[in-house]
């Protein structure tokens, strides 16, 4: 028995969408992985300053920081608590919103925090570099080397991303 084309065609349309709905969820699911991945090799950073930074506490030439010196290290240990929360908040996310990246809106949200979260640990090794180059070369040079990195990390890690991101319109012909 000959099966007609236009059930034939039907058919297959029916199988390509289920395959096209498999495959978006492959992609997720890779998605999410990966993104989990970068993440625990950035929270490892995290983890390296905050532990310099407790240990700065109890080195023994710490008492002869001045105030602002003490403000920015509060400002930096403070803000590398945070980050570190923040960048764990995406796992956290995998954890309770479904395994395997089955909620489609954990990627979005997840991306978006972990933008947050380098943003902060940007902000937190910028203050260790102005904390350490203010206590060993002065305030004016470390204003300018904190301001030289402070600009590194806004190109490499922000403009850059934005300039090679594909245009709407090229991800919509794609398909992403």
């Amino acid at each position: 028995m000959r099966i007609p084309r236009h059930l034939q065609a039907e058919r297959l349309q029916r199988q390509l969408r289920v395959e096209r709905r498999e495959s978006a969820r492959e992609r997720e699911r890779l998605t999410v992985a990966e993104l989990l991945q970068e993440l625990r090799v950035v929270q490892t950073g995290v983890q390296i300053l905050f532990a310099f930074l407790l240990g700065l506490a109890f080195s023994g030439r710490f008492t002869s920081l001045d105030g602002f010196e003490k403000g920015v290290y509060i400002a930096t240990l403070l803000l590398t608590v945070i980050t570190s929360a923040v960048i764990a908040t995406p796992v956290a996310l995998h954890r309770r919103m479904g395994h395997g990246g089955s909620n489609p809106r954990i990627v979005p949200i997840a991306a978006y925090i972990a933008e947050v979260g380098l943003f902060l640990l940007a902000l937190s090794l910028n203050g260790a570099v102005l904390l350490v180059t203010d206590f060993v070369l002065g305030f004016t040079a470390a204003l300018c080397i904190t301001f030289g990195t402070a600009s590194i990390f806004t190109v490499l890690w922000f403009f850059l991303p934005r300039v090679l991101r594909p245009s709407r319109r090229l991800r919509r012909r794609s398909g992403e």
